[in-house]
């Protein structure tokens, strides 16, 4: 499967994943479970880990791997004295219900459900603690549901792909941010959303530094941006098998799908900057 489908692929389904974050239904269905909603990441928190259980901090801090564990910390497992995980996942669907019955033209969803669906289904999970969660949950009945569900498993097996990817190459979490923001893909302020303080942030920067990987300026060197461009294609490669699986044909249908109107009218308005921090950090 060539890569720039799977790149292809990936920018298609984020944001029929992403929007749940943000859609002011979801809002409303966290605070019917008693989330506090003056701030995203209670509920972010609790929709995202939800499918792991009833995770304590440690382990959500390392499959979600950018945000610093302290501010996991402060929202895990708080998250689940307010709402047992099951009941976070019954608002889940029912929020996603909610937007998407707003936001969609039903035409060629349920087409686009089923091509997803079977191409999530045959995404790999081994090592890929994120995926396996999701499909371990029984698919929806409905179709604009099963779309939102497997957009949503195929983004975190991108995601875990995109750990290891960043593993290999030696980045530990706020390394993978610093040298993020060093090849320019966003301003430095806008990761800051990861809870890391600046002694922090300045200190794997001099990592960064020591490896030849940025300048005394913070920028990215050649190094810098040869190692962060790798890490990228290993995503795709990493990403590739449910593509794969699909096939060619199938897979070029979806994305014709995908960039219909509808799509447009999803990331209208409701997707922020920040959504562009890249794969498998928002």
């Amino acid at each position: 499967m060539d890569t720039a489908r799977v790149r292809q692929m990936w920018h298609l389904l984020e944001p029929l994943h992403a929007l749940h974050y943000y859609a002011p239904e979801s809002f409303e269905e966290a605070a019917a479970l008693g989330y506090g909603t003056g701030e995203r990441w209670p509920s972010y928190f609790a929709w995202r880990a939800a499918p792991l259980g009833p995770a304590g901090p440690a382990r959500v801090a390392a499959a979600f791997y950018s945000f610093s564990p302290a501010m996991v910390a402060r929202y895990v497992p708080a998250a689940w004295e307010v709402a047992a995980p099951a009941d976070v996942l019954a608002a889940r669907l029912r929020a996603v219900d909610r937007t998407y019955r707003a936001l969609l033209d039903v035409t060629g969803v349920r087409e686009a459900a089923a091509l997803a669906r079977r191409a999530a289904e045959a995404a790999d999970t081994a090592g890929r603690p994120l995926a396996a969660a999701h499909a371990e949950l029984p698919w929806a009945d409905a179709p604009h549901l099963v779309l939102w569900q497997a957009a949503t498993l195929l983004r975190e097996h991108r995601g875990d792909g995109h750990v290891a990817a960043l593993l290999t190459a030696g980045l530990d979490p706020v390394e993978a941010l610093v040298s993020f923001a060093a090849v320019g893909a966003a301003p430095e302020g806008v990761f800051a959303s990861r809870g890391w303080s600046g002694e922090e942030w300045a200190a794997a920067r001099e990592r960064l530094a020591a490896r030849g990987l940025v300048d005394a300026g913070g920028a990215a060197t050649p190094a810098g941006r040869e190692l962060r461009a790798e890490v990228e294609r290993r995503t795709d490669e990493l990403a590739a098998a449910p593509w794969a699986a699909l096939g060619p044909d199938s897979a070029g249908r979806l994305a014709e799908l995908l960039g219909g109107p509808w799509l447009a009218a999803i990331g209208s308005g409701l997707l922020p900057s920040e959504n562009t921090l890249g794969i498998g950090k928002i």
